[in-house]
């Protein structure tokens, strides 16, 4: 015989077994019960987060200390070897997330290689970091922000040290401030360190081959830093073989 206390065990067995099973059992006088599933929150995706370095690598401390606070452009002139022409120009930009590189661009320097201590004539490059204030050339301004001085003054003659032509080597020019007073001309010829330190060291067009001192880039990257530099960004050239701006003995 079934009592009513039996009754309503049963009752209550049969809820929890089917609640379990995941069938539903209907009622009239309660809302279904809640899932026993946890809620699961969508994975969020993975941001990427781009940490630009905060000082130019391959520079450094003695090289570092020597760019001004308020720079923001950077050419940087990395030669190969202390006594080789051969090097690369790469113009670094300080943005608020750290300084970032642009292309890398080949380029000569001069015959000997480089100089902690530049001479005339000694047909090498002055190791340091200088000023950039002003530019010029045989061509016209193509735009540039830099003071730009135009005249036949940068006709170049002649022939280079592999017997490549200089015609065209100073279309496009942008002074660097070793031994020169910067806001006049890159023809200017004061030289406050005297005239035995040398000057006239530029960035210029590539010919094909070494220089007495400067540094050159082929015409389509000289015309695109006219484009780029910004005398509010205070830029400056650092140059020297790898291991002289790296700090390290020769």
């Amino acid at each position: 015989m079934i009592t009513r206390r039996t009754h309503v065990a049963l009752l209550a067995a049969s809820l929890f077994l089917s609640g379990c099973g995941g069938g539903a059992v209907a009622s009239t006088d309660s809302a279904p019960p809640p899932s026993r599933e946890p809620s699961r929150t969508p994975p969020s995706p993975e941001i990427s987060v781009e940490v630009a370095p905060q000082q130019i690598p391959g520079l450094g401390p003695r090289t570092w200390a020597k760019v001004p606070a308020d720079t923001r452009q950077a050419v940087v002139v990395t030669g190969r070897g202390r006594d080789s022409p051969v090097s690369t120009v790469v113009l670094y930009e300080r943005t608020a997330a750290g300084w970032r590189a642009g292309a890398s661009w080949p380029a000569h320097n001069a015959l000997k290689g480089w100089s902690d201590h530049h001479l005339a004539g000694d047909l090498r490059s002055p190791i340091g970091v200088y000023t950039l204030t002003d530019a010029g050339g045989l061509l016209k301004d193509p735009g540039t922000k830099l003071p730009y001085d135009r005249g036949v003054g940068f006709t170049s003659p002649g022939t280079g040290f592999e017997g490549e032509p200089l015609a065209g080597s100073f279309d496009y020019v942008i002074a660097i401030n070793y031994n020169r007073q910067p806001g006049t001309s890159p023809l200017d010829w004061t030289r406050p360190l005297g005239a035995g330190r040398g000057g006239g060291i530029w960035l210029h067009v590539d010919h094909g081959g070494p220089t007495h001192g400067c540094v050159s880039i082929a015409e389509e990257h000289m015309k695109e830093l006219l484009l780029t530099l910004d005398p509010d960004l205070h830029p400056v050239v650092v140059m020297g073989d790898a291991k002289s701006l790296a700090g390290r003995s020769a």
